[in-house]
């Protein structure tokens, strides 16, 4: 399974690192490089990526700043000489954290993460189901069951078709274990199911009569997922 990759670095020796290290790995595919995130933002709007090498020390818009200002599903490996920032790069749901100067092996351990991720990826949209942990047990639930995640303070409250079930899972764990394609992020605080909607109208989801908010970050996923 080909990784297409891009590589935001303002440091012309670790840019030379990075990308050589990429060309190693007949995994990876470079897209592009950067070496600033404003044109890296650019690029993203218009190209499918799935993996970002970033660097947090950029200039005008820190790697920080890039991360919290786009919505990006892919994987994203940190590259930088500096350790105060492995917390917020946990928050922000960052694969992996690599502290400069990182060896080859170092590397390839944060690349392999990637791509268990997509294979567990892989698995998920073979399959028609998904498990949630719920209480002291593991429940099953369908896809074709889900209507709407909602995000209430610190648990998930799963709507289906005929129960609701409350889990801790984070937006972000749940995330991993559904194909976006059939259940995705809308807003800071849902998730919906595609096949349930019966119509969008300007920032708003309608299912059955259930309104549900649609925020201008995830709007053009949403509208690309529905063929629109």
């Amino acid at each position: 399974m080909k990784i297409n990759c891009i590589v935001i670095e303002d440091e012309p020796l670790a840019m030379e690192r990075v990308t050589g290290y990429i060309r190693k790995l007949p995994g990876l595919t470079l897209l592009q490089s950067f070496d600033n995130a404003l044109d890296a933002f650019v690029f993203l709007k218009i190209t499918p990526v799935d993996l970002i090498f970033l660097d947090i020390n950029l200039g005008e818009l820190s790697g920080i700043q890039f991360l919290q200002s786009i919505q990006f599903n892919g994987d994203v490996i940190i590259t930088t000489a500096y350790t105060d920032f492995a917390l917020i790069g946990y928050d922000l749901n960052v694969t992996d954290y690599l502290l400069k100067p990182f060896t080859f092996e170092r590397f390839l351990q944060a690349v392999d993460k990637v791509s268990s991720d997509k294979n567990s990826a892989l698995q998920h949209e073979q399959r028609d189901f998904f498990f949630v942990k719920t209480e002291n047990r593991y429940e099953r639930i369908s896809y074709a069951e889900v209507l709407y995640i909602e995000g209430m303070r610190d648990y998930r409250k799963i709507h289906t078709t005929h129960k609701k079930i409350m889990t801790l899972q984070t937006f972000a764990e749940l995330e991993k274990e559904l194909p976006p394609s059939v259940i995705c992020r809308v807003h800071k605080s849902y998730m919906i199911s595609i096949s349930k909607i019966d119509s969008l109208e300007k920032d708003e989801i309608h299912i059955g009569n259930i309104i549900l908010p649609v925020s201008e970050s995830y709007k053009s996923t949403l509208y690309k997922l529905i063929g629109r």
